[in-house]
């Protein structure tokens, strides 16, 4: 079967109708156990021509391939950026909380670069970057920035259709792997180097065995939950 490429169709739309910037942004590390969730953002403009060659969603490409594609993407971009939420703030406000925080520190790194974006195309069906209305609960996961809040454009398999949001998923999936590779050294029994922080047999196992670590997202069914940290 042949791979569609990721064109820039959509965000080209968008630049025609008036948007100056137009980022596209994507999350990686959502469903792992271990490590922070890390949101790639990647910004172009009406001048931005075709991505690099190979660009596709990062799920699709071999880590080799991401590791090399990721500086062509970095120079082709007008900016870029990854945020990061650590398992301790999930832990605290919940995925989606801790998915806004993480896009919207990604936004904060883009915002020094060329300023604030107009558009963000978001991969999948649901705004989770979108600031909720606030009321007395929601109050405290507002984001204590300056970053203004974007308007948002969902669109499903955004990561296999769009440049900017493929790209954005590489650059997100390179820094977080790199993150679990590091963490890796502190806590070999889980082999973070090879599972990435997910539930694959080994690091179940040494979770079974040693029980969850700081880099474990303590407030999920992790087992080992009773046990002591190894």
């Amino acid at each position: 079967m042949v791979r569609a490429v990721p064109t820039l169709r959509h965000e080209r739309a968008l630049l025609a109708s008036g948007a100056r910037l137009v980022a596209g942004m994507d999350e990686v590390g959502r469903g792992a156990l271990a490590g922070p969730v890390s949101v790639g953002v990647v910004v172009v403009d009406a001048a931005t021509r075709t991505g690099p060659k190979g660009v596709a969603d990062s799920k699709l490409l071999t880590p080799a391939a991401r590791e090399a594609i990721a500086p062509a993407v970095r120079r082709w971009a007008v900016a870029w950026g990854v945020g990061h939420a650590g398992p301790a703030e999930i832990d605290e406000v919940g995925i989606i909380a801790a998915l806004r925080l993480a896009g919207r520190r990604a936004l904060a790194q883009v915002r020094l670069m060329c300023g604030d974006v107009d558009v963000v195309v978001l991969d999948g069906k649901h705004d989770w970057l979108s600031t909720p209305s606030l009321d007395l609960f929601a109050a405290a996961d507002a984001p204590d920035d300056s970053v203004r809040d974007p308007a948002v454009r969902t669109l499903i398999k955004a990561d296999m259709t769009c440049t900017s949001v493929a790209a954005a998923s590489v650059l997100a999936k390179v820094e977080r792997d790199g993150i679990l590779v590091e963490l890796a050294q502190r806590h070999p029994e889980y082999a973070w180097d090879q599972n990435k922080g997910y539930s694959a047999k080994a690091h179940m196992d040494a979770l079974g065995l040693h029980g969850p670590t700081p880099q474990h997202r303590r407030s999920w069914n992790l087992p080992g939950t009773a046990a002591s940290v190894g």
